[in-house]
């Protein structure tokens, strides 16, 4: 009784998190919601909190993390809340903005709409988005070769999300949202709420939420079996956040993946990561080089 008792707190932490973001975002002083830094410390409160229940409720041992997997993790955790971040807004939301306004686009009905209907609706959006994204990224080799690296890692930690060619990290923080008509708090709510299922679906915690959570939200199980070793395996559970877009459009499969990677489970370094895309042009190119010593022989 005590066991199943235990087991059913742990397996509420995910959508308890979810519950505190969103209460976070929801009764925030407007200096709060308005100053740049605080989704940034809600991110890093979140993710601090998720690194905090993999050394307690640890899943896999083998995903146990090391002093080299944190720092390269923490590496692109920064690189993803600075520079790309950056970029995204410099090339896509202000663009979106201007379009939106330069057109005339408006959804004042989404201003009217309850907090919580607010948020579902720029999860939805931001999700959609993404799981064309991701499976594009699968389905055809040019994008392949970027997110490949994200394939290549070993073993999943809290901030694993994050881990990826610099390139892919960007064309997966693409969104239309900044054409909808969203307050700032709800917004903010949705990234936060995003931020928090990602976290937790790459995290090495022993948490499997109740079927209410897992139905509509992808958990660590869906995802780790995305990242099982095999590349056909990985051409299913798209979604990073909505799995119940997966279940709606047939890209769903049930289990879990405990060894992950690809080919031969290598890791990768981070300047592999970063060049991977070129690998087709640098073995073009060291094939040549091969010929003309040959020739010159």
């Amino acid at each position: 009784m005590g066991e199943g008792i235990k087991k059913l707190a742990v397996d509420c932490i995910p959508p308890a998190t979810l519950v505190a973001v969103v209460a976070f975002w929801y009764y925030a002083p407007a200096a709060w919601v308005e100053n740049p830094w605080t989704l940034l410390m809600v991110s890093i409160t979140y993710t601090a909190w998720v690194l905090l229940l993999e050394l307690v409720f640890e899943r896999h041992a083998i995903w146990r993390i090391n002093t080299r997997e944190f720092l390269t993790d923490l590496f692109y955790f920064v690189l993803i809340n600075t520079v790309i971040a950056k970029l995204v807004i410099v090339l896509t939301d202000e663009p979106l903005h201007t379009l939106k306004e330069s057109w005339g686009i408006a959804t004042p009905w989404a201003m009217q709409l309850p907090f919580l209907a607010q948020v579902a609706l720029f999860v939805f959006v931001w999700e959609f988005g993404q799981y064309l994204m991701h499976r594009l990224m699968h389905d055809w080799e040019p994008f392949w070769l970027t997110h490949a690296p994200h394939h290549h890692i070993t073993q999943l930690n809290a901030m694993k999300g994050a881990v990826g060619n610099p390139l892919e990290l960007f064309l997966v923080s693409i969104g239309v949202v900044a054409l909808f008509d969203l307050p700032l708090n709800a917004v903010l709510c949705g990234y936060s709420f995003t931020g928090v299922i990602g976290t937790f679906n790459h995290a090495n915690v022993r948490s499997d939420p109740p079927f209410f959570y897992s139905f509509f939200f992808t958990t660590i199980r869906h995802h780790s079996y995305h990242h099982s070793v095999g590349y056909e395996n990985t051409r299913c559970n798209y979604s990073n956040n909505l799995i119940l877009i997966d279940r709606i459009l047939g890209t769903y499969k049930e289990g879990e993946g405990i060894l992950v990677g690809q080919d031969e489970r290598r890791r990768l370094s981070i300047w592999e990561q970063f060049v991977f895309p070129l690998r087709p042009l640098i073995k073009l190119f060291e094939g040549k080089k091969g010929d003309g010593s040959v020739a010159g022989h």
